[in-house]
């Protein structure tokens, strides 16, 4: 083989350079390929920032506090919202981010998910560094299993301490939204107790982080909640409930999805969010 063609076919291999293999990609709602800057630079203009995980991945976990950290240069002030806190651990969660308590207790004494140190300690020691407020917003689980076992009915026998934990009542939900529809078809269709109360229970959930992020969030903050991509979803589930107490209120999302290859955003995909953060399927999770 000529010299020349030899050394020609290596400096082609070299431009081309090692195949490389993206942890995630991220898109636009319309499948348009974008970047993780543009994104940050986006959301900074919102009011409240969603992000729908996937509860055991971590990309998706590593990308909120990337997410985080890149909102904090960019905002006058910034607080996070996580589902994966209830509204009754408030109190410990905000003693432990001052200082007051040590580590031990407060993993001793609040409902952590069993994932948290791996998940959602590193979110909680970038607050506690830089001093930033975490709301627990999601409704004490007692009173979802409560309503899943009895309707919604069953919250007028609470104490008036135990209504400070959840939505206003009376609770509005329309079992029409797709997301609901979704679940009950799931659960066997409409017109079953079991369909309807498992409805009930999300649309309690919803409505409890909702309320709990229009109390809490400062006018000048932008707040970032952390949830479980199903409820908000399409901007249906919490965004439904919020929009309802905020209409105003500048809202963007982001959720987490998985498929086979990450050059183009599936079909099935689109719209979900503002921006859909791809990872591979076979992504190991961490449980």
């Amino acid at each position: 083989m000529n010299i020349a063609w030899i050394l020609l076919v290596t400096l082609l291999g070299i431009a081309k350079g090692p195949e490389t293999k993206p942890a995630y990609t991220l898109f636009t709602a319309e499948g348009k390929a974008t970047t993780f800057e543009k994104m940050s630079a986006a959301l900074a203009k919102q009011d409240v920032v969603f992000f729908g995980e996937q509860h055991n991945d971590p990309i998706g976990h590593w990308l909120q506090l990337e997410l985080a950290t890149d909102l904090h240069k960019r905002v006058k002030s910034l607080e996070i919202g996580m589902e994966m806190f209830e509204r009754d651990d408030q109190l410990v969660l905000n003693e432990y981010l001052s200082g007051l308590i040590r580590e031990t207790s407060f993993k001793k004494e609040a409902k952590l998910w069993d994932n948290y140190q791996t998940d959602y300690r590193p979110i909680i020691a970038f607050c506690q560094t830089h001093k930033l407020p975490v709301w627990a917003t999601n409704v004490p689980r007692r009173y979802a299993n409560m309503v899943f076992y009895k309707g919604l009915e069953a919250l007028s026998e609470l104490s008036p301490e135990a209504l400070t934990y959840i939505a206003p009542l009376p609770l509005t939900v329309d079992p029409e939204l797709p997301g609901y529809q979704q679940i009950a078809k799931e659960m066997g269709g409409h017109g079953s107790h079991s369909s309807a109360y498992l409805v009930q229970s999300q649309a309690l959930k919803d409505a409890t982080m909702a309320h709990t992020i229009h109390a809490r969030r400062s006018e000048s903050s932008l707040l970032l909640h952390l949830n479980g991509a199903f409820h908000t979803q399409r901007k249906e589930g919490i965004i439904w409930y919020l929009q309802r107490l905020a209409p105003d209120l500048k809202i963007g999302t982001i959720q987490v999805v998985q498929q086979d290859q990450l050059e183009t955003l599936d079909a099935a995909h689109r719209e979900l969010a503002d921006y859909i953060v791809v990872v591979p399927s076979n992504m190991t999770g961490t449980y």
